[in-house]
């Protein structure tokens, strides 16, 4: 029985913890791995990021601009940049590329950075918007023709002009709107808008004011002008001309009546003595 006993205990201990001594190899393994110097290389790359500075850059229409592409990759295997712009100058340091983009004529671009690291390629996306606020928005005084008046508004110097709304206000009230998406110049642009109405009392002594709207997907560029009062309408050169016309050919008039008067008041005052003389 003596001998039997340390049987039955091994028997009994290997029943109570089956595979015991395996899990206590596995369990050793793991301590060894999570407290050894190196661990073993994985076959996914390490993630990095990609950044393209400035996200957003407004330019005057012709200019430049410098963007920055930068990355958390040790090691790049390629980097480039997208974009129909003109490219110019490359600078270049660990972990950035500078690129110059010139002559930036287009009202909208959008241009990429791509980096590959490890085989994967990311990129990094950056929009640059070009526009040119209205240098100035004139209205002039208004023209009368008789029983009409005309308004010009004049939008100089705007960019990009098929993205420009000019507007006429009359007391608040909006009396005349044109969209200019019909022109797509890529340069610097005068905008004349004319508009005739009938000449009625109730407009007398109401402003006027010429409004030029920039609308660029979200962004909202307004500049307007200086207000004019109809107020018996300030009256340009043809309407100062005809007034002139108008009050001479009156005094001509005037003096011809005043002529014949004067040449028949002698028979008159003769006829008068001679029918006082008769009388008498």
């Amino acid at each position: 029985m003596g001998s039997l006993l340390p049987l039955w205990l091994l028997l009994l201990l290997a029943a109570a913890y089956p595979g015991g001594g395996r899990a206590h190899r596995r369990r050793r393994a793991q301590v060894q791995g999570s407290g050894g110097s190196s661990p073993v290389p994985s076959e996914t790359p390490a993630a990095f990021w990609v950044r393209l500075r400035p996200e957003f850059k407004e330019v005057q229409p012709g200019g430049s601009v410098w963007l920055n592409c930068s990355t958390s990759c040790p090691l790049p295997e390629y980097s480039s940049l997208s974009t129909q712009l003109p490219r110019g100058q490359t600078h270049s340091g660990p972990g950035w590329v500078a690129y110059q983009l010139l002559d930036v004529r287009a009202w909208s671009s959008e241009v990429r950075c791509f980096v590959t690291c490890a085989g994967e390629t990311r990129w990094a996306t950056a929009k640059i918007t070009a526009y040119k606020r209205p240098r100035s928005v004139i209205l002039e005084p208004p023209l009368l023709v008789g029983s009409e008046y005309t308004l010009r508004c004049h939008v100089t110097h705007v960019f990009p002009v098929g993205f420009l709304v000019v507007t006429l206000r009359r007391g608040g009230r909006v009396i005349y709107s044109e969209n200019l998406r019909r022109y797509n110049g890529s340069d610097l642009a005068n905008v004349t808008l004319t508009y005739t109405a009938p000449a009625r009392l109730r407009d007398f002594w109401k402003p006027v004011t010429c409004h030029a709207r920039l609308s660029l997907d979200g962004l909202v560029v307004r500049s307007s002008s200086a207000p004019i009062t109809l107020s018996g309408l300030a009256w340009r050169p043809v309407s100062k001309a005809l007034a002139s016309s108008s009050i001479a050919a009156l005094v001509g008039i005037l003096l011809v009546v005043g002529a014949v008067y004067l040449r028949q008041w002698p028979l008159v005052h003769n006829q008068s003595k001679e029918s006082r003389v008769s009388a008498g």
